[in-house]
């Protein structure tokens, strides 16, 4: 008590809030192998086929998939596609990006990002599983959609995944180098440094795709590539789409200083080369004043990492801890993180501090979270507090009282609290005396989880809240918590 009360002096918040009346039980969140019984070699990607199989797709670097069930006793896997001849692969080359087409149940089609050789280039193509045995693709079936010349080795992108639109998403490095020197990220007229939408279902042209009739850049008189959905990208090594917001979150690879996480938009310019994160880094001919920036970013140091690993947004059911929450992490730190929207206000909180060499994260077809160690070629999954199903909604087993985020805070924070029944809630602040601040719940509401935000400049009682200490407490028949 005296060690809080000495820190507490040396702080110039307005509000502080802490929990005093009880001690909630410690998360049990933890990692566990996947399949133990399995190894892979340089894993860079893991997928399902969304074909009911419940199958796990490997890629590995040097140009091979394996495919084997989804079963965490598995001691067994195939080879589903071997192109390793064809895949220049060592540093950020090779076999990256595996995307299955929606309708792969019946069509068979699935799509793969690649460099090869001679000259030095990205592949975008398309392959078929073979026709008489589903654990088989049929190599000679390649269809090359699209590619593009890589001036170095490094900084390829290599994501490929399709959209809730339908539409294949593909991301491209700057292409290479360091700063960028040919300033391809906010050229527009290259197809490197940006994130790509096009529609495989169709052809146009010359064209082994279309363009979707509303990318932003659709039908332009002035050379712009129509490919592009965004731009101003150092090197989106990992994306996904959140399923139930529709929201496609990015993580961007930092040139010296600064990691970041992106929520990407039609026709959004994110800033490299003229900006890394939120920082200045070669504004020389930027001109651009409609930058769109990172709704996250950490930096180079012990509290951070080097190299960021885009994740998912978990909707699993074996952590309620996680649900909701966008899960990644850092290759060089191993460390993950959860990082928390609501509306403005942004919760990132270190859930590991070391997790080995994190190449992807990658989801299977029950929504279940798994992520690749690139060094040990082990896969890894989460396992917390399981979660229950109440009609169409996933909920955690028990109440839960969150901690508010930020705190300390000036003036609005965010309190989150999650509910396993329905009833009647009621969340109040209270002084130090005791004197009830404001009421911020008092209602019916449905089992789930809750985000609400307070001001303390916009009380019940009062107009501001002075600087000192404040209790919030949530009453339900049956639970209460300070």
């Amino acid at each position: 008590r005296k060690v809080f009360m000495k820190k507490l002096s040396l702080l110039s918040v307005s509000v502080i809030f802490l929990f005093l009346s009880c001690i909630t039980a410690q998360s049990q969140l933890q990692i566990e192998s996947a399949f133990p019984n399995l190894t892979f070699q340089q894993p860079v990607d893991i997928q399902n086929a969304g074909d009911g199989s419940n199958r796990i797709f490997i890629l590995e670097q040097r140009g091979v998939i394996t495919v084997f069930q989804n079963s965490q006793n598995i001691s067994s896997k195939k080879t589903f596609l071997d192109i390793s001849d064809k895949v220049l692969s060592g540093g950020e080359l090779g076999l990256l990006g595996l995307a299955f087409h929606p309708d792969y149940k019946n069509n068979g089609y699935f799509f793969v990002d690649y460099t090869t050789n001679n000259p030095r280039r990205t592949v975008i193509s398309r392959f078929k599983v073979s026709g008489a045995d589903p654990d088989k693709a049929d190599r000679n079936s390649e269809v090359i959609l699209l590619e593009v010349n890589q001036p170095y080795s490094n900084h390829n992108g290599g994501q490929t995944s399709f959209g809730p639109d339908g539409y294949l998403y593909i991301s491209f490095g700057d292409g290479g180098s360091g700063g960028d020197p040919q300033n391809n990220a906010q050229n527009l007229s290259s197809l490197l440094g940006k994130i790509l939408r096009i529609d495989v279902n169709k052809k146009e042209g010359a064209l082994n795709y279309a363009i979707p009739p509303d990318n932003p850049f659709k039908g332009n008189s002035s050379g712009y590539r129509e490919e592009i959905f965004a731009f101003g990208l150092r090197n989106v090594w990992r994306f996904s789409f959140d399923s139930n917001s529709k929201k496609l979150w990015a993580a961007d690879v930092g040139q010296n200083a600064w990691e970041e996480i992106d929520l990407i938009e039609k026709g959004g310019n994110y800033g490299w080369r003229c900006y890394e994160g939120n920082h200045a880094y070669n504004t020389n001919g930027c001109s651009a004043v409609n930058y769109i920036k990172p709704i996250w970013e950490y930096g180079h140091n012990s509290d951070g990492g080097f190299s960021v690993t885009g994740g998912f947004v978990y909707k699993g059911k074996n952590a309620s801890e996680l649900l909701g929450k966008y899960i990644y992490g850092d290759y060089v730190s191993g460390k993950i993180w959860s990082l928390e929207l609501n509306g403005s206000i942004v919760n990132n909180k270190l859930i590991f501090a070391s997790a080995g060499s994190i190449s992807t994260f990658s989801e299977d077809e029950n929504k279940e979270l798994f992520f690749a160690n690139y060094a040990n070629g082990k896969i890894y999954k989460f396992k917390g507090t399981p979660v229950t199903k109440v009609g169409k909604v996933d909920l955690p087993l028990e109440f839960q009282l969150k901690q508010n985020f930020p705190n300390p805070f000036n003036p609005g924070t965010v309190i989150s609290y999650q509910l396993s029944v329905a009833g009647n809630v009621n969340l109040k602040i209270h002084d130090i005396q005791g004197r009830v601040v404001a009421t911020l719940v008092n209602e019916e509401q449905l089992a789930g989880s809750y985000n609400v935000s307070f001001n303390s400049k916009q009380t019940t009682n009062y107009t501001s809240l002075s600087a000192g200490i404040y209790f919030y407490t949530l009453m339900i028949p049956g639970f209460t918590q300070t």
